[in-house]
């Protein structure tokens, strides 16, 4: 067999992945050749020969990549407010509309560098704490996952961005296992309706924990939950952040509401423009 050069091969894989309506196959197959290589992306410029194996390994992640699996999870990490977090099946792949909750809670603040006390509930890969803490200095935190697979990632993540020191992370349901309280509360539960988890791209529902998808029948169940603790989880004057699914700000307005918190603002918009991360105030 000739050889095949690097530019070549990534051509390649991008055409099959355009043909399979895979949207970012440009980016994907650099992305994918460059972990078949054991290379970053950047050496991508630098066309050389492909060795043998290194085409098969090429070969095998595109298969992945064309049966539906994200581009994160062949990779096993994804960035975050620009900050590198390794991935597991017990984890969510963080997405973009997810850093409005960190700008949300960021834009409640009004001194970075007071020694604030934190709570992600439901932490996943510890995207929410991580990002919150570099930002927050002197602050300190507490990721709580349901998921032992969970926490173990994001306290592997928290102490690679050498955030170890500054925070506690352990397996629990939400927050049944603390008193607080706390000077800010953060969350992206589960809010996907039980009904609706059958009709989410491959990409989700094959790939993302059920746990961290499904929130119950009308998709509030966790909302429900969190509210209900807020006010003994809160500071006087402190303030929770939820990520919002589509539709569902009234309904969550509703139950912080009904739990004595006060809800100042509209929820913060995504960059699609969807009410995303819904603040709300022990008064």
């Amino acid at each position: 067999m000739s050889a095949i050069f690097r530019s070549a091969l990534r051509r390649q894989m991008a055409v099959r992945l355009t043909a399979a309506g895979i949207p970012g196959a440009e980016l994907d197959a650099r992305l994918l050749l460059a972990h078949a290589l054991r290379e970053d992306a950047g050496a991508l410029l630098s066309d050389a020969p492909v060795a043998e194996e290194e085409r098969l390994r090429a070969e095998a992640l595109l298969a992945r990549r064309l049966a539906g699996e994200p581009v994160a999870r062949i990779l096993g990490e994804r960035e975050f407010w620009s900050l590198p977090f390794l991935l597991s099946p017990e984890t969510l792949v963080p997405r973009p509309d997810t850093e409005t909750v960190v700008e949300a809670a960021l834009a409640h603040i009004g001194d970075r560098q007071a020694q604030l006390s934190v709570l992600d509930l439901g932490t996943g890969s510890g995207a929410i704490l991580a990002a919150l803490l570099v930002e927050l200095p002197k602050a300190t935190g507490v990721g709580v996952d349901r998921s032992e697979g969970a926490a173990i990632t994001a306290r592997d993540n928290l102490a690679r961005l050498g955030l170890g020191a500054r925070v506690l992370v352990f397996s629990g349901h939400w927050a049944a296992a603390l008193a607080g309280p706390f000077d800010l509360v953060v969350s992206n539960p589960p809010y996907i309706p039980s009904g609706d988890i059958g009709g989410l791209d491959v990409e989700v529902r094959r790939h993302d924990p059920l746990a961290a998808l499904d929130g119950g029948t009308e998709g509030l169940d966790a909302y429900a939950a969190i509210a209900a603790d807020l006010p003994r989880l809160l500071k006087t004057g402190g303030i929770a952040v939820l990520e919002l699914g589509i539709g569902q700000e009234a309904a969550v307005t509703g139950l912080l509401r009904h739990a004595g918190l006060t809800v100042p603002h509209p929820a913060r918009r995504d960059l699609g423009g969807i009410p995303r991360a819904l603040a709300c105030v022990r008064p």
